[in-house]
């Protein structure tokens, strides 16, 4: 098949001035950059987990290739065949459930992966959604970059980068996420590789970049990836490529069931598969040629020339056996020990911004984002105001009468216990947080400490706001006691109290980062919490309490419940109730299906009249 060359147009940002050229240079020495590349090489690779049935199961089996600098290489193969596996064991990120075996060497040296020397792009992005692209990489440069360099060399960089992966154009749109349009996922993943190579790292990992995208958005994410591959080693897993992108790959490693079925020049596999009885038909795809003939998840039988119809899993064995027989897999095993041999630079930790500038940096983005998230503080600061316009209404002017005792703890019983489990609304952007945090935390961008005290910081004025304003409306509507100081005192409890709430719900999404199952736990645990804060039930009156009332006596005259009538015509009235929501419920779903039937009618009939209109007015024999 001939290959497909779709070269992207030339653009202004490929085009940079001699003094923009030298400053670059200037920014990369002082990151420590060099003009040698990193060479990685894995040799007998194997990875096994626990299963309850086997014991263990090979994920990878004795895996054995190389990946040079400038080039970029493709681990290409079905759905479960290893391919995420195979980058997390390169990166060094596999999880304490698996076992790994055999050497993997960078520049001939067995070492780790320090900051600044590699970057990992996960499948999934997770960015804040309020940010804007110009925002995201400038915050991601702020936190990254070393305090060597000046404000305005990172935010040179940062435009730099922005202009090399083709984002000059959104720099100013918001991310956007769930509810709220910003940029596409193709300008999503382009910007989450921006996030990552503001460092200059030499290695570069990408789990699956073009996932959920189509062909074009595909081509210019990995175009945009192919012209940052000068001096660096990119390697990066695909699931289907097209012919173009197919195109852009130096080298090819093809895996099924953790095997390598192929690995060399992507251009050399076609003939591979061709010398071994299944050539690539005429005008179709390499990729799906490949992944077709190698993926035993529907079992059929593949066609083998003029062997006829063999089953898929033969055809695995057949070539993976007819690769370790070839010369494909002598040169690479040659490579391997060539690169071994040559060694290289060992790769040290580069420097980023230190303690003082990245807790202020995050403290300004989680501000940021706190400000422009609705879901996030405004949304429960209105809920606030209308429960306390509630409450205050519901206790209006208490005043100071022996009654009073009792509703004022009510009052300040439902004040501190509704405001403060209302925290749980903002559970989702706690979860969001932590997902960016997670991933920012993995590649290296800050620490733990940096986080806790960038959030803490920056939640502290709108926690302030929504304690003090409708804390004054209850605290006034109520009639409590007169002065200023009683009243701060009352607002401080309420702030306080919020953010341990906070706090707690924090912990619950650091520990179970589901959303349903996060929202159950902390709303059990604020019930908990409730129930023993001494509103409910004092101590003295669990204990030595040996006076007897009638409950009908407490419900007359401590309730003062209507007793004329049955219980039971209570317990009628809340299942008359239910019946009557539900028959809602099924009016509401009726109406709707009636509407959209009605719509449909209509479409059809203005169609029918429409089909008329068109043969009425054409003539009814043709026109010689």
């Amino acid at each position: 098949m001939a290959s497909v060359n779709l070269e992207m147009p030339p653009m202004e940002y490929e085009t940079r001035t001699g003094m923009q050229e030298a400053e670059l240079n200037a920014v990369k020495g002082q990151m420590g950059s060099k003009t040698r590349g990193v060479s990685l090489t894995w040799n007998d690779l194997w990875v096994t987990v626990s299963t309850r049935k086997s014991g263990r199961k090979a994920i990878l089996q004795g895996l054995t290739g190389y990946a040079r600098p400038s080039e970029l290489l493709a681990v290409m193969g079905p759905s479960g065949c290893g391919k995420s596996t195979f980058l997390d064991a390169l990166a060094g990120r596999l999880d304490f459930s698996t076992r790994q075996s055999g050497d993997i060497l960078i520049n001939g040296h067995k070492q780790k992966l320090s900051y600044g020397t590699s970057a990992y792009l996960t499948q999934d992005e997770t960015l804040l959604a309020t940010l804007t692209v110009k925002e995201a990489v400038y915050y991601s440069a702020q936190l990254q970059l070393p305090d060597s360099m000046t404000k305005s060399e990172k935010i040179q960089i940062a435009e730099q980068t922005i202009k090399e992966m083709g984002l000059q154009d959104a720099m100013n749109t918001r991310i956007g996420g769930w509810g709220n349009k910003g940029i596409s996922g193709g300008e999503k993943r382009r910007l989450s590789i921006c996030m990552e190579i503001l460092t200059r790292p030499k290695l570069l990992f990408l789990d699956e970049p073009t996932s959920g995208l189509d062909s074009a958005a595909s081509y210019y994410v990995m175009s945009g990836i192919s012209r940052q591959k000068e001096g660096r080693t990119i390697i990066a897993s695909i699931h289907q490529p097209s012919a173009e992108v197919f195109n852009l790959f130096h080298s090819l490693c093809l895996l099924s069931s953790g095997r390598i079925v192929y690995f060399g020049p992507a251009s050399a596999a076609i003939q591979f598969f061709a010398r071994n009885g299944f050539p690539c038909p005429t005008l179709q795809n390499p990729s799906d040629h490949f992944l077709k003939t190698i993926n035993k998840d529907f079992d059929e039988d593949i066609e083998q020339g003029s062997a006829g119809r063999i089953p898929t899993e033969e055809v695995i064995d057949l070539l993976v056996n007819s690769y370790k027989s070839s010369e494909e897999y002598h040169e690479v095993q040659n490579q391997v020990a060539e690169i071994c041999q040559q060694g290289g630079e060992i790769l040290e930790k580069r420097s980023h911004a230190n303690f003082t500038t990245q807790s202020l940096v995050l403290t300004r983005r989680s501000s940021v984002n706190m400000f422009r998230d609705l879901g996030y503080y405004w949304m429960r600061f209105a809920t606030y105001v209308a429960i306390a316009l509630g409450l205050g209404s519901i206790y209006y002017d208490l005043g100071s009468n022996y009654r009073s005792i009792e509703e004022r703890g009510l009052m300040v019983a439902f004040v501190v216990s509704f405001m403060t489990f209302m925290t749980v609304g903002g559970f989702p952007s706690f979860v969001e947080d932590m997902k960016v945090f997670q991933r920012e935390n993995l590649n290296g961008h800050y620490g733990c400490c940096t986080f806790v005290i960038g959030n803490t910081l920056s939640s502290i004025p709108y926690l302030l706001l929504i304690s003090f304003v409708p804390g004054a409306i209850a605290y006034l509507l109520s009639g409590f006691q007169n002065g200023f100081g009683h009243f701060i005192y009352f607002a401080l409890v309420l702030f306080t109290s919020m953010m341990i709430v906070e706090s707690l719900m924090m912990n619950v999404a650091a520990i179970v980062p589901n959303f349903l199952m996060g929202i159950v736990a902390g709303a059990g645990i604020q019930g908990l919490q409730i129930l023993s804060g001494g509103y409910f039930q004092l101590p003295n009156d669990l204990f030595g309490n040996n006076r007897t009332m009638s409950g009908e006596d407490i419900l007359r005259e401590r309730w003062e419940a209507e007793m004329a009538y049955s219980k039971w015509i209570d317990l009628a009235i809340l299942v008359s109730t239910l019946i009557l929501y539900r028959l809602v419920f099924l009016l509401i779903i009726k109406t709707n299906e009636k509407v959209v039937h009605a719509r449909k009618a209509s479409t059809s009939v203005l169609s029918n009249r429409s089909s008329q209109i068109m043969a009425n007015s054409l003539p009814a024999s043709p026109l010689h």
